[in-house]
């Protein structure tokens, strides 16, 4: 197990699904562990107790909220964003207004939130962005807003691995393809279409999203900049 110990770690969406286990186990890494939840406060509240971790309100969405808490937790080792939602349907028939909430949350938080925690992350710190293999290949219809927001995700990455270099700051993204999750069940409607795609046929369980996030945050993770890791069975293959 990678040791995180007295590791300072932000995860920006971490009540439930993916950003659960990254809290869990950044936790039980032994990082002093933070994270931001928007409406679970339940869930949230249930893991703090769980692991220790803090849980804090914040709406991605909000920049200048976001701002104040990543502010907040000071000279940050790792900063992980996962907060993201989810639009899909018919583009002349979907509301324009989620749309451009799903790109706040998508691509402004992520673009910001890593830029704030720059201003005064420790040298050799890592800050990693949970994105989606739907940033490489959408192969079905109705997802056109969504898939966008993921490419741009990896544009971010790739440009921020080169403004924070000199620092020893690596920036990635971990591109999942299906993983079980409340947005997404393995046992779900849309679950064998998916797996038709796939190489492994399953959903992927999230603690194997939070063992790749630990890596990448550990001292083997040093060299690792600019780069789209994906963990998806095969489904971009």
């Amino acid at each position: 197990m990678t040791d995180l110990t007295a590791k300072n770690v932000l995860i920006l969406g971490g009540s439930r699904g993916i950003g659960a286990a990254i809290v869990r186990r950044f936790a039980a890494g032994g990082a002093a562990t933070a994270f931001t939840y928007a409406g679970s406060r339940d869930a949230a509240e249930a893991l703090a107790t769980e692991t220790g971790a803090v849980a804090i309100q914040a709406n991605s969405a909000d920049r200048d909220a976001l701002a104040a808490t990543i502010a907040s937790r000071g000279a940050l080792d790792v900063l992980v964003i996962n907060a993201g939602t989810l639009v899909m349907g018919d583009p002349l028939t979907l509301d324009p207004d989620a749309i451009d909430h799903m790109i706040d949350v998508n691509i402004r938080a992520p673009y910001h939130a890593a830029v704030e925690a720059a201003r005064r992350m420790n040298e050799n710190g890592r800050i990693i962005v949970i994105g989606s293999v739907n940033g490489d290949r959408m192969p079905f219809a109705g997802g056109a807003a969504y898939a966008m927001t993921k490419s741009a995700v990896q544009g971010m990455v790739r440009g921020l691995a080169r403004d924070f270099g000199d620092r020893g700051i690596t920036v990635n993204s971990i591109q999942p393809g299906p993983t079980d999750s409340d947005m997404n069940p393995a046992e779900g409607p849309m679950a064998a279409m998916m797996h038709s795609f796939m190489a492994i046929k399953r959903h992927a369980r999230a603690d194997e999203i939070a063992e790749l996030s630990a890596y990448l945050a550990g001292p083997h993770g040093a060299m690792i900049t600019g780069s789209l890791q994906t963990i998806d069975g095969g489904f971009g293959a």
